[in-house]
């Protein structure tokens, strides 16, 4: 099964929903040309990492994000990995990620589970708890953002259950543009699987960002790599190779997870 895939690699406006809000419809408007099946959005789109003022620009429920992407898919019946949102809930901030089908469903959400202290997201943002697995035309992927790629574990506690795609969003500073790219392919090669991953370019006051969004097939080569300003990035991915390198080398079979413990 193949299936084309964009990512929206965007210079996010720091602290101002509004105006990325536009940005973003326009950069859809854009990447439509291509006809993708699947559109990727970075991590914190709407805000930035503007977090001392998340009690104001925070998004109540996601819901204004999720009826901007709903809005979205069904004018151009494309489904969204839709980056990630300040998800205000009922006892605080939550980094959420969400998924919308072409029809406008709301798929799965997924919270942020690693927060970076380095750039002070525990002090102002809550931990999730569930996995990002989600289904998209009867298959299997897996969500997750930005610092979480830094934990095997975590990233394999989904393709042990089969995913064969992973989706990540993030706002990836420039200064470890190679731990991004050396981090992302090994992710792929060692979970034989597509990863896709959607960074934000441009800066905000504190951080210069990297840039190069990249997707990566099961073998660990690079199908596509964005520069680093703001690019629409392309590729098309088949699934079909993901069970065939499964299988060739069959590294979930053997693995032994009874003696990692």
């Amino acid at each position: 099964m193949k299936i084309k895939v964009s990512c929206l690699q965007m210079d996010i406006s720091f602290g101002d929903p509004k105006n990325n809000y536009q940005s973003a419809e326009n950069l859809i408007e854009k990447a439509m040309e291509e006809h993708p099946d699947i559109i990727v959005l970075p991590e914190l789109w709407t805000t930035g990492y503007d977090l001392t003022r998340l009690d104001e620009i925070a998004d109540q429920k996601a819901q204004q994000t999720i009826s901007f992407l709903q809005a979205a898919a069904q004018k151009h019946q494309v489904h969204f990995v839709g980056g990630s949102v300040a998800n205000r809930g009922e006892t605080g901030v939550k980094n959420t990620l969400l998924i919308i089908s072409k029809v406008g469903t709301v798929t799965h959400q997924y919270d942020k589970l690693h927060l970076f202290k380095l750039m002070d997201e525990h002090l102002y943002l809550e931990a999730g708890a569930d996995k990002g697995l989600f289904l998209l035309e009867g298959q299997l992927f897996a969500g997750v953002i930005c610092y979480d790629i830094r934990f095997p574990e975590w990233i394999r506690a989904h393709t042990s259950e089969g995913a064969k795609a992973l989706f990540v969003v993030a706002e990836w500073p420039a200064a470890r543009l190679e731990h991004w790219r050396a981090l992302l392919i090994a992710r792929a090669i060692e979970n034989q699987c597509y990863v896709i991953a959607c960074n934000r370019s441009g800066s905000d006051p504190n951080n210069q960002f990297a840039g190069h969004s990249l997707i990566i097939d099961p073998w660990g080569e690079i199908l596509a790599e964005a520069g680093e300003h703001e690019e629409i990035l392309t590729a098309e991915i088949n699934l079909d190779l993901v069970s065939e390198i499964r299988k060739q080398i069959p590294i979930f079979e053997d693995r032994k997870p009874n003696s990692y413990n």
